[in-house]
């Protein structure tokens, strides 16, 4: 597995795995063909509700903490500096942990700042290694850096071959934070996988077109989290360190970029509504 360096030293692996939608009955069983399959790194959340399934299976795996990547992100509803502290402390108790290696603000809404700065004590004490943002646009993540101590060492958005975002990757390179990205294979959205400028990369590489995206994610050293409950698939996603994308098809691959705002829906008063409304 390759590693991405951190601003604070600590090193991520470049693929996690994701345990969204993924329902509480299926999550520790996906999680443990997950470990069998050579993933250590897991990406969770609180609004996710299945932290406590993700924590039976890497207890029940016996495999060493310190060999394990766990993140997980503070939903708006547990926003500001004692709701953080709080939810935090039973994200590691439902995790089974004494630490998560990257805790997120899973949203810039609520008081995300209050969070930012609980985040900053519970680094500052060892619960947390590293922390970070997610969804978070540019303005609000210079907004958000400005005004703290501790720059965010991640900051996770949307990133696939139709939401490239080369300018914010810029931004983030130019800040420290490194880019991660969520939905890389768009969910779907758009045929993606079926794309002929994807079928016909990945036939030259005698790999998959979801292959082929996240070996373009790495080839822009950004890394990601993918998920799939599928045995099979676990390990075609992982496959992806053998070979390496050329300039050329990089550049195929910039064709497909919608160049839509991705962080528009920000913006939207009934988003909002529904975020501050979701108890966790």
């Amino acid at each position: 597995m390759k590693f991405k360096k951190l601003n604070n030293n600590e090193k991520m692996p470049f693929i996690s795995f994701g345990v969204y939608e993924i329902s509480p009955e299926e999550t520790k069983n996906t999680v443990l063909n997950a470990l069998e399959a050579g993933y250590t790194s897991f990406d969770n959340a609180q609004v996710y509700y299945n932290e406590k399934e993700v924590g039976e299976a890497i207890k029940e795996s016996e495999i060493p903490r310190d060999e394990l990547f766990l993140t997980t992100k503070n939903w708006v509803s547990n926003s500001g500096y004692d709701k953080t502290i709080k939810a935090v402390n039973k994200s590691l108790q439902d995790l089974q942990t004494d630490y998560v290696d990257l805790m997120f603000i899973h949203e810039p809404f609520g008081d995300y700042y209050g969070s930012y700065r609980a985040l900053e004590d519970l680094q500052k004490e060892g619960k947390v290694l590293s922390i970070g943002v997610s969804n978070f646009d540019m303005g609000r993540l210079i907004d958000l850096d400005m005004n703290n101590d501790i720059t965010p060492q991640v900051n996770q958005i949307e990133t696939s071959p139709y939401v490239q975002q080369y300018e914010a990757n810029e931004v983030m390179n130019s800040l420290g934070v490194v880019h991660q990205s969520w939905g890389p294979l768009s969910d779907g959205v758009g045929s993606l996988l079926s794309n002929p400028i994807l079928l016909e990369i990945a036939e030259k590489y005698g790999k998959s077109t979801g292959q082929v995206i996240f070996r373009w994610l790495i080839d822009r050293d950004i890394p990601f989290a993918c998920r799939t409950i599928k045995p099979h698939r676990m390990k075609e996603n992982i496959d992806v360190f053998d070979f390496k994308l050329n300039k050329k098809d990089i550049e195929k691959i910039k064709q497909l970029d919608d160049g839509e705002n991705p962080f528009e829906y920000l913006l939207d008063p009934e988003l909002a509504e529904d975020f501050n409304s979701e108890i966790v």
